[in-house]
């Protein structure tokens, strides 16, 4: 349940809820504000069995009224399902005269005889079927795009291999969390273990923080601010950490850098713009405040990575404690 969470977490939210909120637009519209409408529809639209019972009444009518326009129309509005529909008439004729039936069946023989075969009216217009066509090409495409989506996001997902965010997963909830009431704190309004794993270069957490009544307060989260080096996985060399609140017009961020990237003027130069800038150090603490909040975040567990890149330049694994409260004064 935990894996399914953090993948939910990774995905993205606003294309996935806009392609769905489209669906259900587009469904609304055609099925309930403009649904279509048959209008002066032929019996040809009619089920198998109807039609052969509108044609059993077409002959019984031209035995009574013998107008071969009126007989030949009404054959025409079958399609082609007539000739079926008389033939099956033919074998049961029931209680309909055979010399009738016989002799409509010479009437529609003789007066299109000559005339092209009638072409099943499939229903769709030149521009209702480009529509579709085009409609299909645009879903098949949404379809390929999720597939790859969701097979980058999970690596060789089926295979058995354990990825990143799986690995994130499991260190989350092997972490354990502070009891701040044991250290005369108030318990924080929410409190949770995010972890980031070398090869997870989605990595982007974010968390909505709510009053036990169910009041919107605000939203925090950690993700990937700058990495170092080039190729494929991303060595992350600085986290940036977040707190919105709906009371507060600016938004609290602080970048946790790792020893090179701090020491590196370069890099600092590049990320001084998003916020303060914190060099990261196992059990140490950063501290957000806005209007109404604060978040604590604590370095639960640090690795750097090793390889060509120079020594505590990248995270190999990081997991961080965030624990929201309420600001007071």
């Amino acid at each position: 349940m935990q894996f399914v969470v953090a993948l939910m977490k990774k995905l993205p939210i606003v294309p996935i809820a806009l392609f769905v909120g489209g669906l259900v637009f587009g469904l609304l519209i055609g099925w309930v504000i403009a649904p279509v409408e048959f209008v002066d529809a032929t019996p040809s639209y009619l089920r198998a069995d109807l039609q052969e019972d509108y044609l059993r009444m077409a002959i019984d009518s031209y035995r009574l009224n013998p107008d071969p326009n009126l007989a030949v129309q009404r054959w025409q509005n079958l399609g082609v399902g007539a000739q079926q529909a008389f033939t099956n008439i033919q074998a049961t004729p029931g209680t309909a005269d055979p010399a009738v039936i016989k002799s409509y069946g010479e009437l529609i023989t003789n007066v299109l005889q000559g005339q092209p075969p009638v072409v099943e009216d499939t229903g769709l217009t030149t521009v209702q079927t480009v529509t579709l066509v085009i409609g299909i090409i645009v879903l098949l495409g949404l379809l390929g795009y999720g597939g790859l989506y969701l097979y980058r996001l999970l690596g060789k997902g089926g295979s058995g291999e354990v990825t990143p965010t799986m690995q994130a997963v499991e260190m989350n909830r092997k972490a354990e969390k502070t009891n701040f009431e044991q250290l005369g704190l108030a318990p924080p309004i929410t409190q949770t273990m995010t972890t980031y794993v070398l090869g997870d270069d989605l990595y982007d957490e974010s968390f909505s923080i709510d009053t036990q009544a169910g009041e919107f307060m605000g939203e925090y989260g950690v993700g990937v601010s700058e990495s170092i080096g080039v190729g494929e996985p991303k060595k992350v060399t600085a986290l940036e950490i977040w707190l919105f609140d709906k009371n507060d017009i600016k938004t609290a961020t602080k970048v946790l850098m790792s020893k090179h990237a701090f020491n590196d003027p370069a890099i600092r130069a590049r990320l001084e713009p998003k916020g303060e800038l914190v060099v990261v150090e196992p059990q140490s603490q950063v501290l957000l405040e806005t209007a109404t909040l604060q978040l604590l975040a604590t370095v639960v567990d640090l690795e750097y990575g090793h390889g060509a890149l120079p020594t505590d330049s990248y995270f190999e694994r990081i997991t961080l404690e965030l624990a929201i409260w309420p600001r007071q004064g």
